[in-house]
């Protein structure tokens, strides 16, 4: 898509008292902001060696002008299955719980269907277990100017978007960069396995044992 056919990004402001979750990215550059993003993410509850690169990561941001604060680390399965929940019909979660309960996984299944109907716009693609999230290994972060979130990958602010600015340290540091993902991209999202997804290197009943075994 060449910048012409791009609406233009518009510059948000968006003080620092609201919540956290996960963030999606739209065509226009801007990020829609839901419940709960801005409260800080426990580093401690990462995977060490995410947490030593997280901490380099923002250093290396701050050094050039962006100010990035991290604001989702570890996500239980219970609060991915309600996000996953979101704008799918009760048929389309019922197909994937039946689905997980005849292959085996009956706790993922369980961690979709526990908190019922879930209502808002789609902001992920990842059923539970299947997000880095609940590893320990992904983290997401905000953007910080004047003390203000600022939820847009396109602008420039004293020559730097922080956004842009953290994929590239992200990478520089061995990190896997949403923002340089080429289906949907997810800019304030960096991960520590290149892995696209746990089920990459994990088999269903692998995924649904090890989730059991820490949250359940």
């Amino acid at each position: 898509m060449t910048s012409s056919q791009r609406r233009r990004a518009h510059f948000q402001f968006v003080p620092m008292d609201d919540s956290e979750i996960d963030l999606i990215t739209y065509p226009s550059g801007t990020i829609e902001q839901r419940e709960g993003e801005t409260m800080p993410a426990d580093l401690d509850k990462l995977d060490p060696i995410l947490k030593g690169k997280a901490l380099s990561l923002i250093e290396k941001c701050m050094q050039r002008g962006a100010q990035m604060r991290p604001n989702a680390g570890l996500r239980d399965p219970f609060e991915q299955g309600r996000l996953w929940r979101q704008s799918r019909s009760i048929e389309v979660v019922n197909q994937k719980i039946t689905l997980l309960r005849k292959s085996g996984a009956d706790f993922l299944a369980h961690c979709i269907e526990r908190d019922g109907p879930q209502y808002g716009k789609p902001v992920t693609n990842a059923i539970p277990g299947f997000s880095w999230h609940q590893w320990g290994q992904a983290l997401d972060f905000f953007w910080v100017v004047q003390g203000k979130a600022v939820w847009d990958t396109e602008i420039q602010i004293n020559g730097v978007n922080g956004y842009q600015a953290l994929a590239e340290e992200a990478t520089k540091l061995g990190l896997t960069a949403g923002g340089y993902w080429t289906s949907l991209k997810d800019w304030p999202h960096i991960q520590l396995p290149h892995d696209d997804s746990p089920a990459d290197g994990y088999t269903l009943k692998e995924i649904d044992a090890e989730m059991k075994k820490r949250f359940g």
